[in-house]
């Protein structure tokens, strides 16, 4: 069986300390794939010279919403680093870009929307210029990340990553062309909403994904998240779908190797 994390921060200081150790073990429960976002500028870098060294790690190019205050450039011009960024890691012959993001769209956080859409936008434009999925962020705002992907809709598609939203939500980012990721919110019962959504759509539409060291699982709060721990969200996924998780790990592999051109 073939786990394929799509999207795990395994670039931050979380991780320093242990990065090895903590691949190994997810490398013993059969993972195959991990793929790191990008956030901001200065990051990527350090993100691409990391995934150099592993042939089973991917980067993304992207800045996340919550570094959009932080940028000296305006829209326009992130377009074009992010255009440049993934030509460049194209010229040094290397396959470990396999996707634009993460960004999107955040209303929980002090940078007004007005000031994210338009680089959020530049980043869809990218993306239909290369012919690379998204990795969409998405905070109570679906109808905004929505209507944004209405007008600029890369042709490759992308992943809704951590989707929480309603079935209908759901409805209309599949006919868009996009996957929703699940990840370590669905271990809680509580999370009533978001786990009858994700038990009614497709497994051919759902990647599995870790998010660490953030969305820490049921009984692990305060704790690093980690990659190693992606086993129960396909055991919670296979649970709520009534089918063996062998099932649901071949499948939300399968997708993530379509998607991401693994």
């Amino acid at each position: 069986m073939a786990l394929i994390d799509s999207h795990c921060h395994f670039d931050f200081d979380a991780f320093s300390a242990d990065r090895g150790q903590v691949w190994a073990r997810c490398q013993g429960l059969g993972m195959q794939g991990l793929i790191i976002p990008g956030v901001s500028i200065p990051q990527w870098r350090h993100l691409f010279a990391l995934v150099q060294s592993e042939p089973g790690w991917f980067g993304a190019v992207g800045v996340h919403p919550w570094w959009v205050a932080d940028l000296a450039l305006g829209a326009a011009e992130v377009g074009r680093a992010v255009v440049e960024r993934v030509q460049h890691e194209r010229k040094r012959g290397g396959q470990h870009c396999v996707a634009i993001g993460e960004c999107g769209l955040d209303a929980n956080i002090e940078t007004p929307l007005e000031a994210q859409i338009p680089v959020f936008e530049a980043q869809l434009q990218a993306a239909q210029t290369l012919s690379l999925p998204v990795i969409v962020h998405c905070v109570r705002c679906h109808n905004e990340v929505l209507k944004a992907l209405k007008s600029i809709c890369p042709e490759k598609g992308g992943v809704i990553h951590a989707f929480s939203g309603s079935r209908e939500i759901a409805e209309e980012y599949i006919r868009l062309g996009f996957s929703l990721g699940v990840g370590g919110t669905i271990t809680y019962e509580r999370a009533a909403k978001t786990r009858a959504t994700l038990s009614d759509v497709p497994l051919e539409k759902l990647l599995l994904e870790s998010d660490a060291p953030d969305m820490p699982h049921a009984g692990r709060q305060g704790e690093r998240n980690s990659p190693e721990y992606l086993p129960a969200v396909a055991q919670t996924l296979a649970e709520l779908h009534g089918v063996p998780v062998e099932t649901v790990i071949a499948q939300t592999g399968n997708n993530a190797r379509v998607l991401f051109g693994l």
